[in-house]
């Protein structure tokens, strides 16, 4: 996911959440029908919110499915290259971290 995505959800469901909030908070002062129309605003809100994530989260699962694959495709394709980067970069962990005692 790109930063600008992520960053656009968060404020959408920041945005979103905060109006729900004030709405719920309008109700909570109002009585009768009118606390029921902002009541059910905020609930409209509230399930778009969770419907926009749920859809974000599909898109990342699905994201992270195929550069499973396409990383399994490559090793199965390149063993060799595969085993001399590990082995690479355990030897750079390890420096790094043999270096900070």
């Amino acid at each position: 996911m790109a930063i600008e995505t992520k960053d656009r959800l968060i404020t959408d469901v920041k945005s979103v959440l905060g109006d729900a909030e004030d709405l719920l908070k309008q109700a909570a002062a109002s009585s009768g029908e009118r606390a029921s129309e902002l009541r059910e605003k905020a609930m409209v809100s509230l399930k778009r919110a969770r419907e926009r994530l749920v859809d974000v989260q599909d898109s990342v699962y699905y994201r992270g499915r195929e550069a499973a694959r396409a990383t399994d495709d490559y090793v199965h394709d390149n063993p060799w290259r595969s085993i001399g980067a590990g082995v690479a970069i355990g030897l750079v962990i390890g420096i790094l971290l043999n270096g900070r005692r």
